[in-house]
């Protein structure tokens, strides 16, 4: 008699989030949903399970600018199996973290020695999408989508971002110390107005006093001379004496006043009267 292979019913549980890729003596059958499924065993069994979930693969990828500077690159890629194709996803690639990494070495490396340092800093976001597309269109086939491409990180060599870090320092207080004398002329020259201002005014004021204590002096003068019948000469004699003892007065008032001795008598006034007739008849002379 021939014995005969028996077969089992097995059940194989697959969990939410995944696919059950069922094959029949090597040779893919079905796709198993999540929840229990039967197979005949050893005829029909589990080959693998394929998430549906979102994964990411982190990758470093070292290299070289167009100022020749060695930098590398941490991006992080967001991928996940297209559920119409787990077929593709399952039999077409061996491993899709390694094709996902050569395509990502490959964009970077043809791409990031065409920039300078500082326009691979600022082109983040155009790295981002030049990776996506390049993935997008290569992993479709092999069923997997590419959610998202993140170039996360730029990371030059240490001495490199200390050499940037000072070049930036330098930038700064350059501009700082023309903010700074920019301000200081703007006080000197503010400063040198409101001084030049001052002093016409200051000398707009002397000038009208001079020419009130003038016209004060000839209207005492022509009045007096007028009422009493005395000549200007005796009458300035008489108003130089009031101006000397009101003089007197105010310094010995006002005790922080400075002091300046001249002779005190009463023909002192005539001296320095004199005095001041002869210098400006020599300055109308000259």
């Amino acid at each position: 008699h021939k014995k005969q292979k028996q077969m089992s019913c097995c059940c194989a549980i697959i969990s939410t989030g995944e696919v059950g890729v069922v094959e029949r003596c090597g040779k893919f059958t079905n796709i198993a949903p999540a929840g229990i499924n039967f197979v005949c065993w050893p005829w029909y069994y589990v080959a693998a399970r394929m998430s549906l979930r979102l994964q990411q693969l982190n990758i470093r990828c070292e290299t070289k600018t167009k100022d020749n500077v060695f930098v590398v690159f941490d991006v992080s890629v967001q991928y996940e199996v297209i559920r119409e194709k787990v077929y593709d996803a399952c039999y077409k690639l061996t491993s899709p973290t390694q094709q996902i990494e050569a395509y990502v070495f490959d964009v970077i490396r043809s791409t990031v020695p065409r920039m300078t340092l500082d326009e691979a800093f600022e082109s983040k976001e155009e790295l981002s999408t030049a990776v996506k597309n390049q993935l997008s269109r290569a992993m479709h086939d092999y069923g997997y989508v590419i959610v998202k491409a993140l170039v996360t990180d730029i990371a030059p060599d240490a001495r490199v971002k200390a050499a940037m870090n000072e070049i930036n320092s330098s930038k700064r207080l350059r501009e700082a110390a023309v903010e700074k004398a920019e301000a200081e002329k703007v006080l000197v020259v503010k400063s040198a107005e409101a001084r030049a201002e001052s002093q016409y005014l200051s000398g707009v004021g002397v000038a009208k006093q001079r020419r009130a204590i003038v016209d004060g002096l000839k209207d005492s003068v022509n009045y007096f001379a007028g009422g009493t019948g005395t000549g200007p000469k005796e009458v300035i004699n008489l108003l130089m004496v009031t101006q000397y003892f009101d003089m007197l007065d105010d310094i010995g008032t006002h005790s922080k006043q400075s002091t300046i001795f001249i002779p005190h008598s009463p023909d002192s006034v005539m001296e320095l009267q004199n005095q001041l007739n002869a210098g400006m008849k020599n300055a109308s002379k000259k």
